[in-house]
């Protein structure tokens, strides 16, 4: 007897958008690609903005992160450990693979004040907001 996950909606969107959403979310390691799309959290406050990606397994030596014309990309590759014969794979549904994740960076950033941090699987990039450049004022009429 084989124990494999059954979910029943696993292929049954129960909405269109959901459908969607599954399509361009979905990575191509399932069918024995190599490119994976990591889950990210974005999150603003008032003196940064968060970038958090789900992206266990790695070093943080295997991250590319580069600002070019106000663009972040992460990049980075989750290398699949040669399969053993001993063990008796019945699933795998852990992502490997090359990933690039891009973001547009608002104006009022510093890009040269990111920093980085991975711990417990997360990458955590906190880009602070350049209080120098201000983005709202309000007019007088004279």
């Amino acid at each position: 007897m084989n124990i494999i996950r059954y979910n029943p909606n696993d292929f049954v969107p129960s909405a269109f958008s959901n459908l969607v959403d599954r399509f361009f979310n979905e990575t191509v390691t399932r069918n024995g690609g190599s490119v994976f799309t990591p889950r990210v959290d974005v999150i603003e406050n008032e003196t940064s903005y968060e970038v958090q990606l789900a992206v266990p397994g790695l070093n943080k030596e295997d991250f590319k992160i580069e600002v070019n014309d106000n663009f972040l990309t992460v990049s980075g590759e989750r290398k699949f450990t040669s399969e053993k014969k001993e063990k008796n794979f019945h699933s795998i549904e852990t992502q490997y693979g090359s990933f690039s994740r891009s973001f547009a960076l608002p104006d009022q950033v510093d890009g040269s004040k990111i920093n980085a941090k991975y711990n417990n699987g997360i990458l955590e990039l906190v880009i602070p907001k350049d209080e120098k450049k201000i983005l709202k004022q309000t007019i007088q009429v004279s």
